[in-house]
């Protein structure tokens, strides 16, 4: 994308967003800020590429059409439609010029562009289609419903909202408040700062020594060059994503919405299934609820519980992409979630007490094999994945490496310094707890307690300002805004 046009989409969704401040703000008829609401989303969904907003408005139209239906009959005929025409939808533009790069025959459609944001909004038509065959009470008017598959917040790269929690949020008359706006506009300047270290990291220090590089450009890695790479990747993915998270919950909180979390500190997670539920936690929760938990009551044995596991990290890793990469992620993270089962039934079994060490030996190894399954997720090929996990097994390779010391060290900084964040928002937050409750309190973290305001925002200019000058003093083509190609 030129500069011309990422100057143009900013701009644009400064100026409307802050028309959407001032609506909220001042505004309590419901109508006027529905309608404010929906021609800011829809302009702003345009200035991407203008017939992507068809394929939106057509999927508005039709699931608002079934979800009708459905409300009249409650039965699995217009369920089973409406859940069809999504899974075509979203198959036509996202797997059909996959499968056109293998089928000679398919071949005019490896040019179809994916709209964008297309997973994440056909995930709600879905959502909103199953609540109603479930007996949910929603009777969304189409401005309503447009409104929530076109929040623009969210509709690019989420998080998967759900309409029970959005309909009463849009019917709303309460005029947003100036706390409300304060901790919004917090969340973006996380969101950004977050966001700009995950582009630091895919670049690097100096040019073409980051991960993209080192996933890109190195034809051979050795064992440490592997296991950086992929605590690296899925460190980048993290400030990438959850930036991305960050920035669009507090826009939308500006307003006045509250939407879901999508991401609860995901390395500080002792097992898989603790890791799944604190990671793209909107769309993980999506899966256990329309897909793990409808299949689980079809049959009660051991075998069928952890089938149905693997069938939904499956599906979790073919919702990204079509392709061998991506199904073998997905089996790989079912088998993690299956033998982390089998682990604590064993430990149930046995009555055994886990001795103090295990906590952090359960984390270290939960982070490193999540870590190992981001190879198979951003690797380039097939091959490629094979020779990294080669070099990996191979021990001679570890006394050598071919990645740079700068990304090493970029790494092993950004890793030090999120550890560092997370103690200090710890400690501010005991500090204010044990300030309400007239608890012990420590002299040092008190001082720093009461004057972050004059301290933190200095820090986080200068820390944004660096980052900034190493990312823009390159040209690189590490991926910003990473979820978009999903």
């Amino acid at each position: 994308m030129d500069a011309a046009r990422i100057l143009f989409q900013s701009t644009c969704y400064i100026v409307l967003f802050a028309v959407c401040i001032v609506v909220f703000a001042k505004v309590s008829s419901k109508s006027i800020r529905q309608g404010a609401l929906l021609v800011v989303s829809i302009a702003l969904y345009l200035t991407w590429v203008p017939w992507f907003a068809a394929v939106l408005l057509a999927s508005i139209v039709i699931n608002f059409l079934f979800g009708k239906w459905l409300r009249r009959n409650p039965h699995w005929l217009p369920l089973t439609a409406g859940i069809i025409f999504n899974l075509a939808l979203l198959s036509v533009f996202k797997y059909l010029p996959e499968l056109a790069t293998r089928v000679q025959t398919l071949h005019p459609f490896l040019a179809l562009a994916l709209p964008l944001g297309i997973s994440f909004w056909t995930f709600q038509a879905m959502s909103y289609l199953f609540d109603l065959y479930r007996g949910e009470e929603l009777d969304p008017t189409f401005v309503e419903f447009a409104l929530y598959m076109a929040f623009f917040p969210v509709t690019i790269s989420g998080p998967v909202c759900r309409l029970p929690e959005m309909l009463p949020q849009f019917r709303s008359e309460e005029k947003t408040r100036s706390d409300m706006m304060a901790h919004g506009f917090r969340r973006i300047a996380i969101g950004v700062f977050m966001m700009q270290l995950a582009k630091m990291l895919g670049q690097g220090i100096l040019a073409g020594d980051g991960i993209a590089g080192g996933f890109d450009r190195v034809k051979q890695w050795s064992g440490p060059d592997v296991w950086l790479l992929a605590f690296g990747y899925g460190l980048q993915l993290f400030l990438d994503f959850a930036g991305y998270s960050h920035i669009a919950i507090g826009a939308a909180r500006m307003l006045g919405f509250t939407i879901p979390e999508n991401f609860a500190r995901p390395f500080h997670s002792t097992s898989p299934s603790v890791f799944w539920t604190r990671w793209h936690m909107s769309l993980s929760f999506w899966i256990r609820d329309y897909v793990f938990l409808f299949l689980i009551v079809l049959r009660r044995d051991v075998i069928w519980r952890n089938s149905v596991l693997i069938l939904s990290m499956v599906i979790f890793g073919l919702w990204h992409r079509a392709s061998m990469l991506f199904l073998i992620w997905g089996v790989y993270h079912g088998v993690l979630l299956v033998v982390h089962r089998r682990i604590e039934a064993w430990q149930r079994l046995l009555n055994w007490t886990p001795p103090p060490f295990w906590e952090p030996l359960s984390l270290v190894a939960t982070i490193s094999s999540i870590s190992l399954g981001w190879i198979w997720f951003r690797a380039n090929s097939l091959a490629q994945a094979r020779t990294m996990f080669s070099a990996l097994l191979s021990p001679a390779t570890y006394g050598s490496r071919n990645l740079s010391g700068s990304l090493y060290g970029l790494v092993l900084v950004l890793a030090v310094g999120y550890v560092a964040a997370i103690l200090t928002i710890d400690a501010l937050k005991r500090y204010e707890d044990e300030s309400g409750t007239g608890g012990p309190q420590s002299h040092f973290v008190g001082t720093l307690a009461r004057s972050r305001w004059y301290w933190l925002p200095p820090l986080y200019v200068l820390a944004l300002l660096f980052v900034i000058l190493v990312t823009v003093t390159q040209s690189s083509s590490a991926a910003q805004f990473m979820y978009r190609g999903f």
